[in-house]
């Protein structure tokens, strides 16, 4: 799939690609995330909480976006106060986080967004169809 690099300034990078909905795509999306923040200075930062959360968006994606043959655009931007992640799909249903019991052995995947980001949401995806599933996380520095 093509990746694009869209320099904004000296100190913000992007970087955004087309996965197939395959369960590979979580992991690509989370080595693209990886050579994007070798690019910044002190991208380290992001990549434990940034890995994981786009992992759990990129997995529902796949997971739930229910349209066969379509494709998911991950975009990554970061700067020195916070990694954006956007993920879009193209099902038109929110992401709605659940309450699975002890038990359950999926279902908690927005739960760690909400614990874990600064801030996420949803939107419909502009001129097209479907949604654009985002989230924000900050820095985090080792002690």
């Amino acid at each position: 799939m093509p990746e694009t690099d869209v320099p904004v300034s000296p100190t913000t990078a992007t970087r955004g690609c087309w996965f197939p909905r395959s369960r590979r795509s979580p992991l690509l999306a989370r080595r693209m995330l990886r050579e994007l923040l070798a690019t910044v200075p002190d991208g380290d930062c992001y990549s434990e909480v940034g890995e994981l959360l786009t992992s759990e968006l990129v997995g529902n994606a796949v997971l739930h976006s229910g349209m066969p043959g379509r494709l998911v655009w991950v975009s990554f931007d970061v700067d020195a106060t916070r990694l954006r992640i956007e993920v879009h799909d193209a099902s038109d249903r929110p992401p709605v986080p659940q309450h699975p019991d002890a038990t359950a052995g999926c279902g908690r995947g927005l739960l760690l967004v909400e614990a874990l980001a600064v801030e996420w949401g949803h939107f419909p995806r502009p001129g097209g169809v479907g949604k654009v599933v985002w989230c924000e996380c900050a820095p985090h520095r080792s002690a």
